[in-house]
Order: C-alpha cells, then structure tokens, then sequence
C-alpha cells in the first residue's frame, strides 16, 4: 500500500479510481464495509482504490478541548487498512487552511484537482467542509454535476445501535470492552512502554509490567483478561487499570501481569488485547488481601481466556502482532 502525505505531490498511480474520506478511526466493522464496496467500485472502474483521511483529528486543531481519545495509533490505523486490500492511503496534515474550505472546494480539490476520482464511497452521516457544513446531498449533487459515481454504504449495527467510533469510546470509557471488541471486529489493542514501577508486584510475587507512552485510549479503571504481545511472543495477561488505591496512590497507571512469564524486560513496548472485564478496582485493607485478590483475578483470567480462545475467533478477526 501507497502512503502518502501531500496532497500536492500525488502520483498518477492513484487517480482516476475510487475514494473514501474519513477519520476511520478504530477501523471498525462500519469501516470495513465501506472499504469492501471501495474496492468493488474500484474494480469496475479500473483504478485503485484511495483511502484519504486526517492526521491529526480535525477537532485537536479546532476545539483541542473536545477532542476525542484516538482509539488507535496513525501506524495501526494505516497497518488495518492496508489488510483490508486498499492500494494507497492520503494522510494530509490537518491545518486550519485545509479545514477552513467550503464544502464545495472541499471536494473540488480533493476529488477532482489532486484524485480525479471516478467513484465515491462513504457511510450515510459524512460531513466535511467548513464547520462541517458539507453532507451526503452535497456530497451528491457535487459529483453528479462531475460526472463521479456515489454510494452512500449503510451502516453496520449490532442489532441494537449504529457501529460508531464514538459508540465504541463509550463502551471503553465504561469498560464495556467486550462490547468494544464486537463493533470493532477485534479486541481494542493498546501499546506502551514498559518502565520500572514501584516494585510491589515483585513483592506480592505478581511482577507487572507498568506502561508508559500508551498511544491510545485507555478502558476504564479496572481489571481485565487480555493478550499481551511482547516481540513476537504471545503471552495471557491479568491486567490492572488505574490507581493503586490499597497504597494511597490516586496517579492513574496501568499494569500488566505476564501469566506463566519470568524475565526483565523495561523499555521493551508491549501490545495487549482487552478481552473481557474481570471486576472493578478496589481498596483492600491489607497487602496480603491484595496478594489473595490478585490470585484470584489470574485463575479468573485464565479461565475467560481458555473460553475465548476455545471460541470461535472469525467474529473478532483474531490477529497477531502488527508490524
């Protein structure tokens, strides 16, 4: 897959095909329906298929205050959406010059000067242009004057709601990530840094590696079964999100316990899967309580994940580690 990052230095290669536009952030089940139909417009036109997103959220340069938590990385974003079979993908560097075009030379410059696009896909809410004025009517009657074929894919929905990316944040925020994991097609995936913590896992003999750097949204405060990858080694996880309260601590951090793993491995960075929600994080009164807590949160642990990884994975798009 092509990437690439200036609108105005764009090869003939990636023209004259089909084109969505979007933040596809979470690259979701929503996403991935708009990407297959992308690539059957881009078959029956004989171009290729063109990605065109933003780097960095359009609101962290407009209203950083209500911007939303990524819920992945630019890197893994790009990585999921090179599987899915897309040939190239445009991220432009969100600027206030670029945000401030009207709907109209919004689509002017992007589907006709720099992409001659042959064909549009989105989903049925894009908004685009200048305080998001521009919509799919817009969007419509803009390429049928051109002469550019549109499809406004429906949306995917788990027969409750529409799959969203802020529907999937709300599910994170409270801790819901086994929901998370169904609208995304796979478990919500963080990567961090390992770094030296306080020590006291060692001490409670449940060493964890604590994660600093996380390069995207965090769940909620709790414990939870995951997957850690670690280099290529794939390791069961009881993982602990915030404060250590049993020690006074309010600093929220985020630790991972390495079940059946022994070794040092600070400044290695450390991929893990949230699968399931084992219980919320409370006080104890006493480190050996803790001790007999954390001990019971592993046999939890490895109990949901032999039912997870006995179940069938084709739902949740079982993946290894990205590149």
């Amino acid at each position: 897959m092509q990437i690439l990052r200036d609108i105005n230095e764009l090869p003939n290669s990636i023209r004259h095909g089909s084109i969505s536009v979007g933040n596809f952030d979470g690259v979701h089940r929503g996403h991935a329906a708009i990407f297959h139909r992308l690539l059957s417009h881009a078959d029956r036109v004989g171009g290729p298929a063109v990605v065109f997103t933003f780097h960095p959220h359009p609101l962290t340069v407009l209203r950083p205050e209500d911007a939303p938590p990524c819920l992945m990385s630019l890197d893994r974003k790009l990585a999921l959406i090179e599987r899915m079979g897309i040939e190239a993908i445009v991220v432009n560097p969100t600027d206030r010059l670029f945000l401030d075009l009207s709907p109209e030379a919004f689509l002017d410059q992007v589907l006709v000067r720099h992409l001659q696009a042959k064909a549009v896909v989105e989903g049925p809410n894009f908004c685009f242009g200048s305080g998001r004025r521009g919509n799919i009517d817009v969007l419509t009657r803009f390429c049928r004057k051109n002469g550019i074929t549109v499809e406004i894919v429906q949306p995917e929905d788990d027969h409750t709601e529409i799959i969203s990316s802020s529907r999937i944040r709300n599910c994170l925020h409270g801790g819901h990530v086994d929901a998370a994991a169904r609208m995304l097609g796979r478990p919500h995936r963080v990567r961090g840094r390992i770094i030296h913590g306080h020590g006291r896992g060692m001490s409670l003999h449940f060493p964890t590696a604590n994660l600093a750097d996380v390069d995207c949204m965090v769940p909620a405060d709790g414990i939870y079964a995951g997957k850690a990858f670690l280099g290529d080694e794939t390791h069961s996880a009881a993982i602990h999100v915030g404060p250590n309260v049993t020690f006074g601590e309010s600093d929220r951090g985020f630790e991972v316990h390495l079940l059946d793993f022994a070794g040092r491995i600070y400044g290695e960075w450390l991929e893990v899967d949230f699968i399931a929600r084992i219980r919320d994080s409370v006080r104890f009164e006493t480190a050996e309580r803790l001790q007999a807590a954390i001990a019971d949160d592993c046999r939890k642990v490895r109990e949901v994940l032999r039912n997870w990884d006995g179940a069938a994975q084709d739902s949740l798009c079982g993946e290894n580690k990205l590149d």
